[in-house]
């Protein structure tokens, strides 16, 4: 994956990213929105992946579930990469199915030696069965459950060590997850194997209270990304240099030059931190 801002990539879009061909480093995909042989997705993703590097961001492997992975999915998905062969493939520290419901949600798992297990054997099957390494994403979370045992950071890195999978950082992820929680941001970040990390996410956030009249924040990509999130990822690079970054906008998708000119925000920040490793 390019050093560069990314973007994700909408089918408002792709007449005119084909028609302007935009400098920007990669395009990503969520893979369901894939999952079908033939249609004008995959028409227009096959010209685009021609001309861009790509990233496909998986939603639906359930990786947290109690339950075993869906194998169908699995089967699916490897046939997806095997078409592209997409630069970087991801997905979620998270769950969404249970036995044979499916929830439109990314849910959170408690951090604990029953869950670590799980998580890892699914990661393990997941790499194999694909042939590649994958990233996992930290998840913005909204509640935390007692029975953890691990925080989040430890969690995340015990995962990373036994799998040896890669983690991608979502930024606003951690901001929100921090708000909620009432935990330091920079230290979650700095408490993480940033050597490991292989993309780094950028969204905008909903801001609503909770029953405690507290601040709450929704991961909703519905928004530009706010100046502390912005902040908080010139930190996280200090650290990580420079890494292919990708800006999130999942609702309320603006025209393409509103999203190309936030992504050239990330290049900005990528192209200062590359003079200051070079320098």
């Amino acid at each position: 994956m390019p050093a560069r801002a990314g973007v994700g990539l909408k089918p408002e879009h792709f007449q005119e990213i084909l028609a302007t061909e935009p400098d920007i480093g990669f395009f990503e995909i969520h893979a369901e929105n894939y999952m079908v042989p033939g249609g004008p997705f995959h028409h227009y993703l096959t010209r685009i992946h021609e001309r861009y590097a790509l990233s496909i961001h998986g939603v639906g492997l359930s990786i947290g579930a109690a339950a075993p992975l869906d194998v169908g999915h699995l089967n699916a998905l490897a046939e997806l990469l095997k078409r592209y062969q997409p630069e970087s493939f991801s997905e979620h520290l998270a769950w969404s199915t249970h036995r044979d419901v499916f929830l439109n949600d990314l849910l959170p798992v408690p951090y604990n030696m029953a869950t670590l297990q799980r998580v890892c054997n699914h990661i393990d099957q997941v790499q194999a069965h694909l042939g590649r390494r994958m990233l996992l994403e930290n998840p913005a979370t909204y509640v935390e459950f007692a029975a953890s045992t691990w925080d989040e950071a430890a969690f995340l890195s015990e995962v990373l060590r036994r799998t040896d999978c890669g983690l991608l950082l979502d930024v606003n992820n951690v901001y929100v997850s921090s708000v909620n929680h009432q935990r330091d941001a920079h230290a979650f970040i700095r408490a993480l194997p940033l050597a490991q990390v292989g993309e780094i996410h950028l969204a905008g956030f909903a801001e609503q209270v909770d029953g405690n009249n507290d601040r709450l924040l929704i991961d909703s990509h519905g928004s530009p990304v706010a100046q502390a999130v912005w902040d908080l990822y010139a930190f996280a690079l200090g650290l990580t240099g420079p890494v292919a970054t990708l800006l999130e906008r999942d609702n309320d998708i603006p025209a393409w030059p509103v999203l190309l000119a936030e992504a050239n925000v990330a290049n900005q920040q990528l192209s200062a931190v590359l003079e200051e490793v070079n320098a």
